[in-house]
Formats: C-alpha cells, structure tokens, sequence
C-alpha cells in the first residue's frame, strides 16, 4: 500500500508539470505497465482529480480543470515561491491580503525547516515598495501574520511583547480571535486575559508572537462583526475617507499604472477604483497618476481637494523659473 500510495503522489506530480503526458512516457517515468498506470489514475480519479484520457496514437493523459481546486503537490523551489509571494500579497495586494494570509498560514505550517529557512533568507533581503501604504515603522512582518492567523484559526492562546504608541513595551497573554485589514494596517482583536477586556492591537506593534499551546473556548464579540468593532474602537483616530471614482478606463489598465488601486470593470471601458486613505491629497495624486478621465463618487469633498490640487498645479505650470544662485 505505501508503495502504491507513493506512486500515485509521483503521478500526481508529474501531471501538475506537463499539460499532456504519453501513455507510454509516463508508465516509463513511474516504472509500471500501461495497465498499472491505469489503475493509479483510476485512483486519483476517485480522490477528486479530474484525470482527462484520450486514446489513439497521440492520446495520453492530462489534468484537467475541476469544480474545485485538489490538493496540489509542490517540488522544494515551488513551495519556496509560493510562500513568497503569498508574503507579498499579504502586505501589499489591494483585495488579497487577508485569502494570502490564511493560504500562507495553511503552507507555512505543513513546510519542512530547510524551506521554511530559505523563505526567510529572501524574506530578509527583499524590500517591499509601496506608495502610500503603511511607514518603515509600519509594516508587518509576513511571520507574525502567519503566528497570529494560525492561533486564531486553532483557538490557540497566544503571548507576544507589545509596543504601546508611546508608552512601554508590555507582555500580553491574549485569546486571539480574528485579524482585520484595515487601510493600510493589520489588526488583531482578542480577549486580553490580564486587562480582562477585548483589545484591539496593532500587529506592526507585536513582538515575538508565539503560541502558548493552551486552547480555549471563544467568547461573544460585543459587536456584529470583527471588522466593526476595529472600527469602533479606531473611531478617536485620524479620520479615514473612503474614495470611490469611476474612471474611463478598464481595470487591467488602471492596475497597470498604478498597480496598488483596487479596480474592478464597470461596462465596456470604464472601472471603478475604490481605495481608503487618510489624505484625501494621497486619492487626488492616484487618480492622476492613471491619466484617463473619472468621476468622482465619493466622497463629495474629494472634489475640492482636486480643484485645489489643480490650481497649485497650474500656477506651477505658468511660473516663471527662479534659477538658484551660483554657489
């Protein structure tokens, strides 16, 4: 059975590599008879995996698309990649980042220490570029997304060191409950077991996440959703506008220029964008970036701030130039 077992996994890979593999080639790469290698597709056909056959002289087998998505089987470098890029998405895809963290969290946990190593060697040297995202003293380290997701996915008790906004550093032992995206940021709500309240942390300010092993049974959030109640407790903060602006151009062409807006096509050349931001000067500045004609949805104060960056700019236009004097 095991030998079986490791053979149909060996197929299995070898059809995720090639679209269309020979009868014959492909018996050859698994050392069995063509009859043998018909009874391994059988068998993968019966675990979910839409085997596609054809017969005659150029017939063979492929993996075709299905209902859903069947486990995939990943060589070293491949899972390596994935893990990377799921990082990136997290931190940075407008739409992706909370379906990345919880693929990430899914891979990271089942990946060997030798992969898991290399992923954060590239990690460690790759720096990620962003427009008006979150500071250098902002951004979230992929690795404690990963802990945190994992512990809220497990009901697992979790303990970090938390760095307050101006206050010291504290230890925290917390029942995690869900991460929330929010603008630019990544939060955490949980049940602080030493205040004995909900607290909602900032995951660019949590040090040395780690699961503690200990279960417990979650609670009832005092709000309608998690995503309510960050908003909720945010509300002292600075204010966040929600911009919405149809623009005469598609969704591919708009990711294009300016690839951190979210857009999705609305009719036949034209998208619409939608993003948050605590400037409305940072929304004017993307909309412009794109170069094609929009409407503004809202807010209806974003079109003051756009006939105010107009003006400046064409005063900047008609100036004269000032030379600066000559060392």
């Amino acid at each position: 059975m095991a030998v079986t077992s490791t053979r149909t996994l060996r197929l299995l890979s070898l059809l995720q590599q090639r679209r269309h593999w020979g009868g014959a080639e492909l018996a050859g790469r698994l050392g069995v008879s063509l009859r043998t290698l018909r009874r391994d597709v059988d068998r993968l056909r019966e675990l979910g995996y839409p085997v596609a056959a054809r017969r005659g002289i150029d017939g063979g087998y492929a993996l075709a698309p299905g209902a859903a998505l069947p486990p995939l089987v990943l060589d070293d470098d491949e899972a390596v990649a994935l893990a990377v890029g799921l990082s990136a998405a997290a931190t940075g895809v407008a739409g992706l980042t909370e379906a990345s963290v919880q693929a990430l969290a899914k891979v990271v946990a089942v990946m060997p220490a030798r992969l898991r190593r290399r992923v954060d060697a590239l990690r460690a040297m790759t720096v990620p570029a962003t427009w008006g995202g979150a500071g250098v003293d902002e951004v979230v380290e992929p690795g404690v997304l990963t802990v945190v997701a994992l512990a809220c996915r497990d009901e697992e008790r979790l303990a970090f060191t938390y760095a307050g906004a101006e206050g010291p550093t504290t230890a925290r032992q917390v029942e995690p409950v869900r991460v929330v995206p929010l603008g630019s940021r990544w939060y955490l709500v949980a049940w602080d077991l030493d205040r004995v309240d909900w607290r909602v942390f900032r995951l660019d300010r949590v040090r040395d996440p780690r699961g503690t092993g200990a279960r417990f049974a979650p609670r009832a959030l005092p709000a309608d959703d998690v995503a309510t109640f960050v908003r909720d407790r945010l509300s002292g903060g600075p204010e966040r506008h929600r911009v919405e602006a149809l623009v005469e151009a598609t969704a591919a062409t708009v990711r294009q220029r300016v690839p951190w807006l979210a857009a999705e096509d609305d009719g036949p050349g034209r998208c619409r964008v939608r993003l948050e931001v605590d400037d409305l000067r940072w929304a004017a500045a993307a909309l412009a970036l794109v170069g094609e004609p929009f409407t503004v949805v809202a807010p209806p104060e974003l079109r003051a701030t756009l006939a105010q960056v107009a003006r400046r700019l064409g005063a900047a236009a008609t100036s004269d130039a000032v030379e600066s004097p000559s060392a």
